[in-house]
């Protein structure tokens, strides 16, 4: 935890000066709150920011009523003695800033010191330190949960813990016999609504004892819960401490979801650079923490019905969860697809797997569909983003199969997908012997396309090719004398007949 001595001492870097503190500067600081005119609740907090405030004897009143052990006032020295001998009688630090030091500034410094613990070293998201000090101030086991019901924090002790709260734990979510038992118990649509701690009674069907449960929002969003196992409601003191923590959690849990979005963004930032190609591919790399070696790229979108923007902005967040080190992947958000950067050899099960376990945390409602393209290295990225791509759109067109293509797989139908889109946009010859062939059989009724088609397929195998058309290989041999009338095949030039199989190939629909 932060002690005020280091807070006056760095807090003084940034023209902030102590004119009067308790006789000891070891009391420890663990949670900020900032003077609201408009919020007519109590709010308490070890740290009070006097935003607004006229005098620093009105500055000390309300951080007496809000309990702060110090409190940060903007003004000038010195001040008056009777403000000072209030603050020493109320145990009150007075810190006066100069009013040239903006508050935004302060507000940055103070949450930074105070939140992220500098003592402890632990970073911002040490939500666990957190419960664990909530937890012995109520005396009972606390768990700090997402709006989804997953576990983000729990204090440390399970000795006393019950069935319930063991599972939640260990599964990291609220188990689903529990969230109906909640649901019928209008408990979710309380914290939907309300800001008041709501106590729920005990199930010993379900292994619960009984929990007080209060919501953490941010303005109108709910962005979790606070859930304390106790067999009966908590008393008003221990109340009010339950709801000053919702503040502070919420306080903790805005500041990681700025964290995270600042850090995805400068994520996507270079991964788009690396899949739209740069000439510091190496440089990219590295801040990126991946290893120079081999890559895949996926391509990977995802809907519910006809929403086509929830679900594949939740597969990013899902995709983008946790620290770098701690993921394979990096990942950037384009367009509606999500396009992921894979260490992978020359094996696509890494990138087959990547997709699974992204897919088994989306809701089972959301359609998932990818590509998966060619193994690359460092400099051929690009490439394997446009292999991805068509990987992905061969698989859209797909009516039913695995939910990812793989360009190494796939790579002959995507080269026919390759000349079909030239076909359609007019760049395949109108005449020639497959075009004059497929014409005389749309006015006459011949089967001609479908005998070129058997003849070129069984590689001039008369008897292979009669099999397919089921009839006997002189038909064959008649149909082709009989072609070679209309237009000029010339069969026997290995370069004519690679070009008649392309263009009966980008011709079949």
């Amino acid at each position: 935890m932060l002690k005020l001595d280091r807070l006056v001492n760095v807090l003084g870097g940034y023209g902030a000066r102590l004119c009067c503190a308790p006789a000891s500067r070891d009391v420890e600081l663990r949670s900020v709150v900032v003077h609201d005119p408009t919020d007519t609740r109590p709010a308490t907090g070890d740290v009070f920011l006097a935003v607004g405030v006229e005098s620093a004897s009105d500055a000390v009143r309300l951080a007496r009523a809000a309990r702060a052990v110090t409190v940060l006032v903007h003004g000038t020295p010195p001040l008056d003695e009777g403000t000072l001998e209030q603050a020493l009688a109320d145990g009150i630090a007075v810190l006066l800033v100069e009013p040239a030091v903006s508050w935004s500034q302060l507000l940055g410094v103070v949450y930074g010191l105070v939140l992220e613990g500098s003592q402890t070293g632990r970073g911002p998201n040490d939500l666990l330190a957190f419960a664990d000090t909530l937890a012995a101030e109520l005396g009972y086991a606390v768990t700090i949960e997402d709006q989804m019901s997953r576990v983000l924090a729990y204090s440390g002790s399970q000795q006393t813990a019950d069935p319930a709260r063991l599972e939640t734990i260990l599964g990291r979510r609220v188990p689903d016999a529990m969230r109906r038992l909640f649901e019928r118990e209008g408990v979710f649509a309380h914290l939907a609504t309300s800001d008041e701690p709501l106590f729920v009674d005990p199930s010993p069907a379900h292994g619960l004892r009984g929990r007080m449960v209060v919501a953490v929002r941010a303005g109108r969003e709910l962005l979790g819960s606070i859930w304390v196992e106790c067999e009966s409601p908590l008393s008003d003191t221990r109340r009010t401490i339950l709801e000053d923590g919702a503040r502070a959690v919420a306080l903790h849990l805005l500041r990681s979801r700025v964290s995270a979005d600042l850090e995805r963004q400068v994520e996507s930032d270079l991964v788009i650079q690396l899949l739209e190609g740069t000439a510091d591919t190496a440089a990219v790399i590295s801040r990126l923490g991946l290893p120079r070696e081999r890559f895949r790229v996926i391509a990977l979108q995802a809907h519910i019905a006809e929403e086509r923007h929830a679900a594949i902005l939740l597969a990013f967040e899902r995709a983008t969860t946790g620290f770098g080190w701690s993921r394979a992947g990096r990942s950037a958000l384009f367009g509606n697809t999500l396009y992921t950067v894979l260490p992978c050899d020359n094996d696509a099960a890494p990138a087959l797997d990547w997709l699974a376990a992204i897919a088994n945390v989306l809701p089972r409602r959301v359609t998932v569909l990818a590509g998966v393209g060619g193994p690359a290295g460092p400099a051929q990225l690009a490439a394997s983003r446009q292999e991805a791509d068509e990987s992905l759109a061969l698989r859209a067109v797909r009516p039913t199969g695995a939910p990812a293509v793989v360009y190494d797989e796939a790579w002959d139908e995507i080269l026919l997908q390759r000349l079909r889109a030239a076909a359609s946009a007019g760049r395949t010859p109108a005449r020639g012997p497959v075009a004059e062939l497929t014409r005389h059989d749309s006015e006459h009724g011949t089967q001609y396309i479908a005998t070129l088609r058997a003849w070129l397929e069984a590689q001039g195998d008369l008897a292979v090719a009669a099999g397919r058309l089921s009839v006997h290989p002189n038909t064959v041999r008649y149909r082709l004398r009989k072609m070679a009338e209309i237009t000029n095949l010339q069969l026997e030039l290995p370069e004519k007949r690679l070009a008649m199989i392309i263009a009966l190939a980008v011709g079949r629909t």
